[in-house]
């Protein structure tokens, strides 16, 4: 093969794999055309039927596969009439994509009892063959393992390659996400024993805490009925509210432990549409699976953990139960759909670590308590919303937003926990398969999948928010990683939580560790078991952050500790001055309520530093827009404070109505991706951000980097020049003038 041509082929190859498919097209038709290059020519020749593919020009890349088949080549032959079926498929008019998912695959079908049969079965016939998408279209061509250099190449391409199509979104960029699909280890060495005591007592400190924050809510509410029976006339108070709930409570929330298995099973069942999911339809997705789980069982004389399904499009799975007999191990039909045999095996190991570690139990009572409110929350906006306006609306928002906030608050009680568990299970999961690449790839793909199901529903759903707490990914997590990949590499991506000196700082309200921090350690293993890692991520070392910047974004509660040691001077210095008979003072220092008044001060001290680093004004010249976001992502160094000035463009997400009565759920849709978004209402707005749902919207604002990036928004605008502020720094003034004057008031009263 003559050298030019060759430098070509490596040229329009590399081109292909970069997704830069014109100039692949480019480099490698002259090469087709040619007579001359023998076997180079047919390498190009697959290139160009993917690129064409990839960019829409069907019938070119139709035309393409036809001449291959006519190769005396039998592996090339295979490969143009598999090309060519799935070609012709995707060339016909799309009449049945009602009942397909935007990433081609087959939506769950709740009204036949075969569903879940047809689309196992449907998989099964073209996993090897599948390249899925994550925006509103696919491009499916086979690869088939050929051992000639030109095939190789392709094969290469078509099946580690993970295509987005954008033909039916035309504000988004085309984006191609390549997988190395590095391999598994044949034969491993276990890993040295992990510490499980750390877990256990995590466990038992967050039921401990559960406990007391049922039991204080419990008491806030017996004295609140008792309250008001005695205001109100001709009624007496309850005498039994007035006795301390604890026992009974204790002996409640152990019977419901008990029981969590059946409760949780008919919750499911009834409003998450759950039903039994066989090991036969598990099969004809993933056969390592059904391996991985009676090989796990069998060698600790286990019954199989009972096995669930849910109709939900965004890949999902959660265990719970109280023993190992009774334990349900459940996965959503989109994980089924996203995953490939090996990575959905992976996550049911995953879900065997939860049972071996025995987390579940508490993890099980937290979101049957949690799934209660959670529903509680969901049929008050949605009977608020049925009153549309009149007296009632107004209670409905407000017990709405209350059954929300006990919702966070009982929530917030197993967040150490459930970042905890996550990392024994990843570890558990990799020793059991050999295979930690396998759980990278399927960590990214559930965050590509959770990212495409609220674009398609175009808000989070309500499945998504409430077991959030069990998922292998938080929805918050995938928000951005999962809608931007492809933009930029994952490596990039996942700098933030690799090499961000504070990173762990900002995960503290998170309920899953950094994404980045948990393939960190599966790259780890990997290369334990000389293996090639699924990402080439740089050994983890913080980067040097500017320690002084940090301080300004924790002023508020640095305030806290240093009211804390100004109220220690005080009272030291008025002991003094008492002991010295200077000044007579014993009437305030002997009542230390005056320190509350010192740390009310303290705090409202660091909210005011921290206000012109944290709302600077947003200059027209200096706001970054849509195409900036991935880099904005990128940066390893940033932390909230920065306070980056945006200005974005796109389509407002989001629940309507009285569920996102505190702005909850708002996201911004670009053209590159999915940004969440804060807003802070300020009183007498005539128009909230709920009514532009779904219509095209700039955003400007303060865009930062946290765990989960926001944007803090100062101004939303309509295309028609309606306009919402937020007052974020209103607020906060607020905020701390209240404190200031409420520890004043204390300091000086005594």
């Amino acid at each position: 093969m003559p050298s030019h041509a060759e430098s070509s082929l490596e040229a329009g190859l590399v081109a292909l794999k970069q997704g830069n498919y014109q100039a692949a097209i480019a480099q490698l038709e002259p090469i087709a055309s040619s007579q001359k290059s023998g076997t180079a020519s047919l390498q190009a020749q697959v290139g160009l039927v993917m690129a064409y593919a990839r960019i829409g020009r069907l019938s070119k890349a139709i035309a393409l596969c036809q001449n291959l088949l006519e190769s005396s080549n039998p592996q090339v032959k295979e490969w143009a009439e598999r090309a060519l079926e799935h070609l012709k498929k995707r060339h016909k008019p799309k009449n049945t994509s009602s009942k397909n998912s935007a990433t081609g695959f087959v939506a769950f079908d709740n009204s036949s009892s075969n569903g879940v049969q047809s689309t196992a079965s449907s998989k099964q016939q073209s996993k090897d063959v599948m390249v899925e998408g994550t925006s509103s279209g696919t491009s499916s061509i086979p690869a088939g393992e050929f051992k000639n250099r030109y095939v190789e190449t392709a094969s290469t391409f078509s099946a580690n390659s993970f295509i987005s199509s954008t033909e039916d979104r035309p504000q988004a960029k085309p984006v191609s996400i390549y997988w190395r699909h590095a391999g598994r280890a044949k034969v491993w060495q276990p890993l040295h024993k992990f510490n499980l005591i750390p877990l256990r007592l995590l466990s038992a400190g967050t039921f401990i805490a559960l406990f007391w924050v049922m039991r204080e809510m419990l008491k806030l509410a017996m004295g609140l009925i008792n309250y008001i029976l005695v205001k109100l006339p001709y009624l007496e108070p309850l005498q039994f509210l007035y006795r301390d709930p604890s026992p009974v409570l204790l002996v409640v929330m152990i019977i419901a432990m008990a029981l969590s298995p059946w409760l949780l099973d008919w919750l499911l069942t009834k409003f998450y549409g759950q039903r039994e999911f066989s090991k036969d339809v598990l099969n004809g997705y993933s056969r390592e699976a059904i391996r991985v789980i009676q090989r796990s069982c069998q060698q600790r004389g286990w019954q199989l953990p009972k096995l669930r399904i849910l109709p939900i499009a965004a890949p999902i799975a959660l265990t719970y139960g109280n023993l190992a007999r009774n334990a349900r191990i459940v996965v959503s039909q989109g994980l089924l759909e996203h995953l490939a045999d090996d990575e959905i095996a992976i996550i049911y190991a995953t879900q065997l670590g939860h049972i071996v570690h025995r987390d579940f139990v508490v993890m099980s009572l937290v979101i049957l308590v949690t799934m209660i409110f959670h529903r509680l929350y969901q049929q008050i906006s949605e009977w608020g919303d049925r009153i549309s306006k009149g007296f009632w609306r107004w209670p409905a928002t407000i017990l709405a937003s209350f059954a929300y906030g006990i919702w966070c608050l009982l929530t917030g009680t197993a967040l150490c926990l459930s970042k905890l568990r996550l990392y024994y299970s990843d570890r558990l999961a990799a020793e059991i398969t050999g295979n930690p690449n396998a759980l990278t790839r399927a960590l990214l793909k559930i965050a590509i999948g959770v990212a495409h199901d609220i674009q398609k529903q175009e808000h989070i759903s309500w499945q998504l928010e409430s077991l959030n707490l069990l998922a292998p990914v938080s929805y918050q997590q995938s928000i951005s990683l999962g809608s931007i990949a492809g933009h930029v590499s994952f490596e990039s991506l996942l700098l933030w939580d690799n090499f961000n000196p504070y990173r762990r700082w900002f995960t503290i309200n998170n309920t899953h560790p950094l994404i980045g921090d948990r393939i960190q350690r599966l790259c780890k293993i990997a290369r334990h078991w000389h293996l090639q890692p699924e990402l080439h991520l740089v050994n983890e070392q913080s980067s040097t952050g500017k320690h002084q910047t940090f301080l300004l974004q924790i002023a508020p509660w640095l305030g806290i500790p240093l009211g804390l040691l100004f109220a220690s001077l005080i009272w030291l210095i008025w002991q003094i001055a008492f002991a010295s008979r200077l000044l007579n003072l014993k009437w305030i220092y002997e009542d230390l309520s005056f320190v509350t008044g010192c740390l009310l001060i303290g705090f409202s001290i660091g909210i005011v530093i921290r206000m012109n680093s944290f709302f600077p004004d947003i200059q027209p010249a200096t706001v970054q827009t849509n195409e900036r976001l991935p880099n904005l992502l990128a940066n390893p160094s940033a932390i909230p404070i920065d306070s980056i000035n945006v200005c974005l463009a796109g389509k407002l997400l989001g629940r309507q109505g009285i569920s996102n009565s505190l702005s909850q759920d708002l996201i911004l849709q670009s053209n590159i991706g999915l940004v969440k978004l804060h807003h802070i209402p300020w009183l007498g707005q005539s128009v909230n951000p709920q009514d532009l749902i779904g219509r095209h919207v700039t955003v400007t604002g303060w865009f930062r980097r946290g765990a989960t990036p926001w944007i803090d928004i100062q101004t939303l605008q309509t295309q028609n020049g309606k306009t919402i502020t937020s007052s974020h720094p209103i607020w906060s003034t607020i905020l701390a003038v209240v404190a200031q004057a409420w520890g004043a008031y204390i300091f000086l009263r005594g």
